[in-house]
């Protein structure tokens, strides 16, 4: 039971992170509150990592270059386009979008990788896509056509491709390194492609007001630290399938946190498109 509960409070937090990022996009520049999330991460994440292998695992030297890649993709680019992507649109509709990122791994792998792709997976693929495009256009698929599509969409579909990189990369260096380690090194290698622009854009100018602090913290150790670790224990309890289908509570979750926080509203093109993910990422996860 203690594990379900571990994994129901994970996608909760996870959740969460959409509205403590909209908050810090309204005020706090998208690389500072990237550099200045993932420093915190890193600080609990070696700590961490230390305390359950004993020490801090050197990176072969084979995977150099993929955990470079790791840092680029799963946390430099990611995390800049998720800031950039919430202060143009609601949480609720990034969240969403993201939601898509199980079914487009499970795509590309079967065309990269040549992993099969039954027909329920397909049908969950189609299901799921057609789901983001109700909630991207508002319930207007036609305007895809013109491809009118704002900086809000279009970052975070930056963000999707982002972590679909990260995780296919991660697929080869999880056969080298533990995902402590693996997870560890590239939020700090991130963070450090990050520090220079932070600085760039403020990091020691800018004012941040209590909320901007809490939400920092809260997506640095719960969102990152904390969520990791349970979801990473229910993995090895319930295995990747059976933990992955709990991935379908982030996007209900953080839809109706923010109608509950921020006051957003939720349409009836939100709920539909929500319906449609949520059953396209159930089908394709029990599909494997």
């Amino acid at each position: 039971m203690a594990i379900y509960l571990k994994l129901i409070a994970t996608m909760i937090i996870w959740g969460g992170t959409f509205i403590t990022g909209r908050i810090l996009a309204e005020g706090v520049s998208p690389y500072v509150a990237a550099f200045l999330r993932f420093f915190i991460a890193s600080l609990f994440l070696v700590l961490l990592t230390i305390r359950k292998e004993g020490k801090l695992p050197a990176i072969p030297r084979s995977q150099f270059l993929p955990v470079t890649l790791l840092g680029l993709t799963g946390v430099f680019f990611y995390n800049i386009f998720f800031f950039k992507g919430l202060a143009h649109i609601p949480a609720a509709r990034a969240s969403l979008i993201i939601a898509n990122n199980p079914v487009f791994i499970t795509l590309f792998a079967a065309l990269l990788f040549k992993e099969r792709l039954s027909k329920k997976a397909l049908c969950g693929v189609l299901l799921s896509v057609t789901g983001a495009m109700v909630v991207i256009t508002n319930g207007h698929v036609t305007q895809l056509m013109d491809l009118n599509l704002g900086p809000g969409e279009l970052s975070i579909f930056v963000c999707v491709a982002s972590w679909i990189c990260y995780s296919l990369i991660g697929k080869g260096v999880m056969r080298h390194m533990s995902p402590s380690a693996s997870v560890c090194y590239s939020s700090i290698i991130g963070a450090l492609f990050l520090f220079p622009f932070a600085v760039g854009h403020g990091l020691f100018e800018t004012t941040f007001t209590p909320l901007h602090l809490v939400s920092l913290f809260y997506m640095g150790f719960f969102g990152t630290v904390l969520g990791f670790f349970w979801y990473y224990e229910g993995i090895l309890a319930l295995g990747p399938t059976r933990a992955g289908i709990f991935i379908n509570i982030v996007p209900v979750s953080a839809i109706l946190l923010a109608w509950l926080t921020l006051g957003e509203h939720v349409g009836l093109s939100t709920c539909a498109g929500a319906l449609f993910v949520i059953t396209g990422v159930t089908l394709t996860n029990t599909s494997r």
